[in-house]
């Protein structure tokens, strides 16, 4: 008999972005492992129209409501982190169904993301850290978040598996259906300021950018506005809007290198990165531009599959392209290192397997020995 779990994600998990990906990957690799999993996540996920506060306010008792009810078909339940899935996970405790909590950063990250949070800091920190400390396991996806929960709050180190990419469906031989102009430079994903989405259009403008060289730019997010406003000034800055997950590999294996220069946002200490869209290009044999933050810089560092350019300066990433653009042959090489790296550490497969590993501690080990300091602790990823 399959192990039925469900799976609580709060944030609406929409084709182009991150968490997209990460979600349904794993939760695939699960099902060809056996599992049955049930995704709880809000209808308006489906929705290309804004929701109203209101509405995810609605939709998150929703969401949780339709998981209480059914709570005792599942042997288990997998929380992605979501500050008002605290109330699952009490509820999930006081009646003993077992718990991982996938955690995807700090709640400084929150108060990045959500400045409006900040005023509400102490309650929002409560909300964010009171889970850690019930789940029966942690799963967290880099090793700077490691250090913060166990500084912060004192738990036995979580298990680190970090972030992946489908090896089957991003490949070097993906044949381009749409036409693009030739070569290009790539970014994809959510278009919010902390992509550094500002800096990728001023570094186009840069003297040092290869004049030959497009930019193409797919997702969609706050930042929409000034790139459709560059893309209608410049010749060579190219927007595809939303891409659906299954047509992205084929854009990111046919570019000249991708994009990962995220900008951290002033005064706020960097927790560490783990961006799908660093494992998606070198899975597809394309190097990678990546600011020097601390995750997705290490595995660029350490294989030699890309460029490493220091944070908000447009100008390095000028001269990246232009260094890339000029040896054809050492792009080649260093795609071929990237896709090497991740076919062998870090697919979505490997991520999986990982992830019933967990899902096997907590089922088949006590709770205090799996997740409190018992001795059967061990981090699960492939090293970076």
């Amino acid at each position: 008999m399959s192990t039925r779990i469900a799976y609580l994600c709060l944030q609406a998990t929409k084709e182009g972005q991150a968490s997209y990906a990460h979600v349904h990957e794993i939760i695939h690799g699960l099902e060809s492992l056996g599992f049955e999993i049930d995704l709880f996540e809000p209808a308006y996920a489906r929705s290309s129209q804004p929701t109203s506060i209101m509405k995810k306010i609605c939709a998150f008792v929703t969401v949780q409501l339709a998981l209480w009810r059914k709570l005792s078909h599942y042997r288990l339940v997998y929380i992605r982190s979501h500050p008002v899935s605290v109330f699952t996970v009490l509820w999930a405790k006081y009646h003993r169904v077992p718990i991982i909590y996938e955690v995807n950063g700090t709640d400084g990250d929150l108060f990045t993301g959500f400045p409006w949070t900040r005023k509400f800091s102490a309650f929002f920190k409560y909300l964010t850290r009171l889970p850690l400390t019930k789940a029966d396991a942690l799963i967290v996806v880099c090793p700077e978040v490691v250090d913060w929960a166990v500084r912060e709050l004192g738990v036995t180190p979580p298990f680190l598996i970090p972030n992946g990419a489908n090896t089957e469906l991003f490949h070097p031989d993906q044949p381009l259906a749409r036409a693009l102009p030739q070569p290009y430079m790539l970014f994809f994903g959510v278009l919010a300021r902390w992509q550094g989405i500002s800096n990728l259009l001023k570094a186009v403008e840069c003297p040092e950018w290869p004049p030959e060289v497009n930019l193409v730019i797919a997702g969609d997010g706050v930042e929409r506005a000034q790139v459709i406003a560059a893309a209608a000034r410049n010749p060579r800055i190219t927007y595809l809007g939303i891409v659906p997950y299954r047509e992205m590999p084929a854009i990111v294996a046919n570019s000249l290198a991708g994009l990962s220069t995220k900008a951290n946002a002033p005064g706020i200490p960097l927790t560490g990165l783990s961006p799908l869209k660093v494992y998606e290009t070198l899975a597809s044999g394309v190097p990678i531009i990546a600011t020097d933050f601390l995750g997705q810089a290490d595995i660029v560092k350490e294989h030699q599959c890309g460029v490493v350019v220091p944070e908000n300066d447009p100008s390095a990433i000028a001269k990246g392209v232009a260094f890339l653009y000029s040896d054809p042959q050492l792009c080649a090489v260093m795609g071929q290192r990237g896709r090497e790296v991740i076919s062998r550490n870090h697919s979505w497969t490997a991520r999986a397997k990982d992830t019933a590993e967990v899902i096997s501690c907590v089922l088949h080990a006590d709770a205090d020995d799996v997740c409190r300091g018992g001795g059967r602790r061990k981090m699960l990823s492939a090293p970076i």
